[in-house]
């Protein structure tokens, strides 16, 4: 997997906090990152069917139809 490097502001008392704690920052923000697209595209996938519900469609019918002919 190829990674891009990134950098973002920490609240001074956090990142503190997380130091003292040996949270490892980069490792917890690819999950809060990952976590937040996911949830995004959920969002979006969300969206996009309310938007445009799934129809019946007449092509299906047959398809549908498993048993002897």
């Amino acid at each position: 997997m190829a990674t891009t490097r990134t950098t973002f502001s920490l609240d001074e008392a956090l990142a503190e906090q997380a130091r003292r704690l040996g949270v490892n920052v980069s490792a917890a923000a690819r999950e809060g990152v990952a976590a937040a697209v996911r949830a995004a595209m959920a969002r979006s996938d969300r969206r996009a069917y309310v938007d445009t519900p799934e129809s019946p469609d007449d092509i299906w019918i047959d398809a549908e139809a498993w048993g002897p002919e």
